[in-house]
């Protein structure tokens, strides 16, 4: 054998660079580990077709390793973790007036109180959950929270009644978002049930899509929805400045006398209105169960956009009752046109700004 000539610089020395096949379905990561990629299920045939018509429903498939990009901005996550807890502002006041009512129109004027009540009670709620955030940064809800410091049987508790939770809120949320509709469109009062499924598989479809495309698909309806129902407030407040009763903590006279026999004021009656009008806190826990879902540093955005909700979500209820409380509003079982859209016509009448109200309301419901 004879031995190799010593490398002068003549010799030209080879570079091997690998590059992977066009569209192949196994890649190597190291020396021992494979991964999938989207080409490795050869779409032919029937099965094919299935698909591809699956994916343009819920999407295409994913690798582990691009799960990062679908980390959230704060914009984005406040738009699909808060929608729950801002469109509570929709119907939190009606159900504080649906109470106070059963003691008469006088009673109506204990509506500001009991908002500013559950206004402290939302600040005390989120200065637990922002501890809670950075206690646990891989996500801290209640089953978490439960399950590591009270044992398996308080963390069942706790995930049931979340599963339950959850349940009631596309519930409730739907059924005030038919409410918004047929306030703006009475005649389709008759169509309220199929209107509702309808909405119901609409949400499914959007948040099948995944978290990055629906946050791009809920940002609109929140952003929009905070935007108008500002707008609306603020005119609204401006508009009683230059009127003829210029006070706006005054509360004006109930726009009808209700049908019932008014009861005797109780503390447990505005015990009650209290706790109707906690509606307001639907949702609140969203942005602590999802905070792996934010991008780096993941609780600290998480405690910043918990924060920003907060703020709207006070400032938009207050808002809502305080203009509700000058107008007199009155809200009976029954009545097929909100709080919310009589607050919307009194300010802009029925114009398309007030249009636009109601739908973004549907919208973000």
């Amino acid at each position: 054998m004879q031995p190799r000539p010593p490398d002068d610089g003549s010799t030209r020395r080879r570079s091997y660079i690998r590059v992977p096949r066009p569209q192949a379905g196994i890649l190597p990561v190291d020396a021992t580990h494979f991964e999938a990629t989207e080409h490795a299920d050869r779409r032919t045939g029937w099965r094919g077709r299935l698909l591809n018509s699956r994916d343009l429903v819920i999407g295409t498939s994913m690798s582990n390793a691009r799960l990062s990009e679908q980390r959230l901005p704060k914009k984005t996550a406040l738009a699909v973790f808060s929608s729950d807890a801002i469109s509570s502002t929709a119907y939190a006041t009606q159900e504080i007036l649906l109470i106070l009512l059963i003691a008469g129109t006088t009673a109506l004027t204990y509506s500001l109180p009991i908002a500013l009540g559950i206004a402290t009670l939302l600040a005390v709620v989120v200065v637990s959950y922002r501890q809670l955030i950075r206690a646990y940064p891989l996500g801290g809800g209640a089953y978490t929270v439960a399950i590591e410091n009270l044992g398996p049987l308080a963390g069942i508790i706790a995930g049931g009644a979340l599963l339950i939770d959850y349940t009631l809120t596309v519930s409730v949320s739907i059924s005030a978002c038919v409410e918004a509709i047929v306030s703006a469109v009475p005649n389709v009062h008759s169509y309220a049930v199929p209107l509702a499924i309808f909405l119901i598989a609409l949400i499914a479809f959007g948040n099948l899509r995944g978290l990055k495309e629906s946050g791009t698909i809920f940002a609109i309806p929140t952003y929009g929805f905070v935007l108008i129902l500002g707008v609306t407030l603020v005119a609204g407040m401006v508009k009683v400045l230059f009127s003829d009763a210029p006070n706006i903590l005054e509360a004006g006279e109930p726009t009808r006398v209700p049908q019932e026999v008014p009861k005797a004021l109780t503390l447990f009656l505005v015990l009650r209105a209290f706790s109707a009008g906690c509606a307001a806190l639907t949702g609140v826990e969203a942005i602590s169960n999802g905070v792996s879902s934010f991008k780096p540093v993941e609780w600290k955005n998480a405690q910043s956009t918990m924060t920003y909700m907060a703020i709207l979500l006070a400032t938009l209820f207050i808002g809502t009752t305080l203009l509700a409380r000058h107008y007199g509003l009155v809200f009976e079982p029954g009545d097929r046109e909100t709080v919310l859209s009589q607050v919307g016509e009194n300010v802009w009448g029925r114009s398309v700004v007030y249009y636009l109200l109601q739908g973004m309301t549907a919208g973000i419901l």
